[in-house]
C-alpha cells in the first residue's frame, strides 16, 4: 500500500452533509459518551476471558491482557480524540484516512467496515445475545436446527440473532435523539449491571466463597518467545471486549461542540469502561480462579459468575443483565456506523441511495444495507471465528489511523486543533508498536482466518476503481 502514501487528498474536507448542519446537532456529551461506552460493553467482557485463560492459563496472563488491552485502548482514545476535534464530521475515521492518505484508504477502511468489522461485529453480539438467551429458553442452541439443506443448518440461535438485528436497524429509522435516548437507558443499565457483578464477586469472595491462592502462582516459570505469542493472539478477545469506543467518531456531524465533547467523550468513555473490565476479571478470579474461568459452561461466564454466588437466581439474573447489554451494544453498534456509509455515498464511493436520508434525517437505507449483510455474516461461523475476522482488520486500520496523525501535523500544519494528544509523538508511537504487535501474534497463531479478514479488505481496491468508474457516472 506504500505506493499511494503522501498523495494529496482531492476531496475537500467538508462534505456538505445535511446531518451537519446546527439543527441537526443534538447529541450532547452524555450521549457522545454513552454510545461510547454502550458500544464497548456488549458480550465479551461477560464471554471471552474463559479463552483467554485456555491459552494464557494463569491469573496474572489473564489480568495483564486486561492491563495492556485497556492501555491501548485509552491511548487510541487520545490519539483519535485529535483526529475528531480537528476533523468533527460525520464519517469518523473513513475521514481521517481519507485526509491522511488519499481516498482510496478511506474508501478501503469503509468497504472493511461494511463488509466485515462493524457488520461483523454486529452478527458477533447478536448471536451472544441469542446464546444468553437460551439460558432461559433452551430451545435456542446452535445445535438446535430449524432446517438443513446438505452442509448448510440454520439454527435457533442463529435464526434470534437475525430477527434481533432487524428490530434494531428499523428502530434507527426514527431520528438521532431516540437512538441515543435508548442508548442512555441501555449504558446505564448494563453499566450497573457489571458494578454489581464487580461489588457482589468482592462481598462474597471476602466472606469465603474467594480464595487469594487463585492469584498465584501469577505468571508462568518460563516465558519464552511461544508463551509472548500465545499472548499476543489472546489480546483477540479482550481488545474484541474494548473495541467500538471509536464509533461516536461516526457521528461527529451530529455532535454538539464536537471539538471539545469528542475528545471528552473519549477519554471519558474509554477509561471508565477499561477500570469496569479490569476489576471484573479480578472478582472473576478472586472468585472462579483461573481453572474455573476457563471451565466455564458454553463461556458464559457472567452467569457462571453469578451463579456461584448466588445459585440459580444468580445465574438467571445476569443472563438478563448480559442479554440487556448485548442489545444495548447492538443499538449503539447498529445506529452509528451507518453514517459511515452515508459519508462515503456522498463521495460517490458508495451506493448512491445510501446517500438520502429519511424525513427524520436518519439514513435509511445505509442502515438497511448494513442490516442485510450483517444478517448473512450469522451464517458464517461461530463467534470466535468472527471475532479473528473483525479484530486483525481493526488492528490494521487503527494502525494507520494513528500513523495518519502522524502525516497530517506535516501535511496540515496549520490546521485548528482544538485538542491535541498528551505526549506527541511518545504516545502515539507507542500505540502503533503495541497494535502492530498485536496484529502480527493474530496472524501468526490465527492466519487462516486473520488471512479471510485480510483478503476482505484487500479485494477493496478493484471495487474502488469500479465505484470510481461507473458509481460517479450513475449519480
Amino acid at each position: 500500500m506504500q505506493f499511494v502514501l503522501g498523495f494529496s487528498c482531492q476531496l475537500p474536507i467538508a462534505n456538505f452533509l445535511i446531518m451537519e448542519t446546527d439543527d441537526k446537532k443534538k447529541l450532547s456529551l452524555l450521549d457522545s459518551t454513552t454510545i461510547i461506552m454502550g458500544s464497548m460493553i456488549g458480550s465479551g467482557i461477560f464471554i471471552v476471558s474463559a479463552d483467554i485463560a485456555k491459552q494464557v492459563h494463569t491469573p496474572g496472563m489473564l489480568l495483564l491482557a486486561w492491563v495492556i488491552t485497556g492501555v491501548i485502548t485509552v491511548l487510541g482514545a487520545l490519539c483519535y480524540g485529535e483526529l475528531a476535534a480537528m476533523m468533527p464530521k460525520a464519517g469518523g475515521q473513513y475521514i481521517y484516512l481519507r485526509e491522511a492518505y488519499n481516498p482510496m484508504f478511506g474508501f478501503l477502511y469503509g468497504w472493511t467496515l461494511f463488509s466485515v468489522i462493524q457488520t461483523g461485529t454486529i452478527a458477533a453480539v447478536a448471536m451472544a445475545f441469542a446464546l444468553f438467551t437460551g439460558v432461559f429458553i433452551p430451545e435456542i442452541s446452535p445445535a438446535n436446527h430449524l432446517f438443513e439443506i446438505g452442509s448448510f443448518s440454520v439454527s435457533t440461535q442463529q435464526m434470534l440473532a437475525i430477527v434481533v438485528i432487524v428490530l434494531l436497524s428499523m428502530y434507527n429509522f426514527r431520528e438521532v435523539k431516540t437512538g441515543a435516548l435508548l442508548q442512555n437507558i441501555f449504558t446505564i443499565t448494563k453499566v450497573a449491571a457489571l458494578l454489581l457483578l464487580v461489588v457482589l464477586g468482592f462481598y462474597f469472595g471476602m466472606h469465603g466463597i474467594g480464595k487469594a491462592e487463585n492469584f498465584s502462582p501469577a505468571f508462568p516459570d518460563v516465558i519464552d518467545w511461544t508463551t509472548i505469542s500465545i499472548f499476543g493472539a489472546a489480546l483477540t478477545g479482550s481488545l474484541f471486549s474494548a473495541d467500538a469506543w471509536n464509533n461516536v467518531t461516526y457521528t461527529a456531524g451530529e455532535v454538539k461542540n464536537p471539538q471539545r465533547n469528542l475528545p471528552l467523550s473519549l477519554f471519558i468513555g474509554t477509561s471508565s469502561v477499561i477500570l469496569i473490565y479490569i476489576l471484573a476479571n479480578v472478582a472473576y478470579v478472586y472468585v472462579l480462579g483461573v481453572d474455573g474461568i476457563a471451565a466455564a459452561d458454553n463461556k458464559r461466564l457472567g452467569t457462571v459468575m453469578m451463579q456461584s454466588i448466588l445459585g440459580d437466581k444468580g445465574k438467571f439474573f445476569m443472563a438478563a443483565m448480559i442479554m440487556i447489554s448485548t442489545f444495548g451494544c447492538l443499538n449503539g453498534v447498529i445506529f452509528t456506523a451507518a453514517r459511515v456509509y452515508y459519508a462515503m455515498a456522498k463521495d460517490k464511493l458508495f451506493f448512491k441511495s445510501a446517500a438520502v436520508l429519511n424525513k427524520n434525517g436518519a439514513p435509511a437505507k445505509s442502515l438497511t444495507f448494513q442490516c442485510i449483510w450483517a444478517c448473512l455474516l450469522c451464517f458464517t461461523g461461530s463467534y470466535g471465528d468472527l471475532l479473528d475476522y473483525v479484530m486483525f482488520a481493526v488492528m490494521i486500520f487503527y494502525v494507520l489511523t494513528v500513523s495518519g496523525l502522524f502525516i497530517l501535523r506535516r501535511k496540515k500544519p496549520n490546521a485548528d486543533r482544538p485538542y491535541k494528544v498528551v505526549g506527541y509523538p511518545l504516545l502515539p508511537a507507542i500505540y502503533i508498536l503495541l497494535a502492530a504487535s498485536v496484529a502480527y501474534f493474530m496472524l501468526v497463531n490465527n492466519n487462516t482466518n486473520c488471512l479471510r479478514g485480510l483478503i476482505i479488505m484487500l479485494i477493496g481496491v478493484p471495487v474502488y476503481f469500479i465505484f470510481k468508474k461507473y458509481v460517479k457516472k450513475e449519480i
